[in-house]
């Protein structure tokens, strides 16, 4: 048995999850945050069948994507005079951690 921890941007999260349950797999989500940003994921914990693991993880890259967030910057000249611009920044996607599970119990 494996366990897959998987960050999800948030704009992401339900499609991931609704396709999950599709496939009938069962996992706990919980709503994080983090990053460069400091923007909202969803985190998905599944215990999963060794044999199961590339099928859950095709479920959440195919239904995770990357998009440019626009962002506001501020630089500083020597003169210490602010310049303001809008810069592009990679987010979202997933990161997913497959570990191995030690023990499991159900009660």
């Amino acid at each position: 048995m494996k366990m897959i921890t998987a960050i999800i941007n948030r704009k992401d999260g339900n499609r991931v999850c609704n396709e999950l349950t599709k496939a009938n797999f069962v996992f706990t989500k919980i709503a994080t945050s983090g990053g460069f940003l400091k923007q909202g994921n969803v985190t998905v914990l599944m215990g999963v069948d060794d044999a199961l693991v590339d099928s859950a993880v095709k479920i959440i890259r195919d239904n995770s994507a990357t998009r440019e967030e626009r962002v506001p910057s501020v630089t500083f000249d020597e003169t210490h005079s602010a310049a303001y611009a809008v810069s592009g920044v990679m987010v979202g996607g997933a990161t997913v951690f497959v570990s191995d599970v030690v023990y499991y119990d159900k009660f």
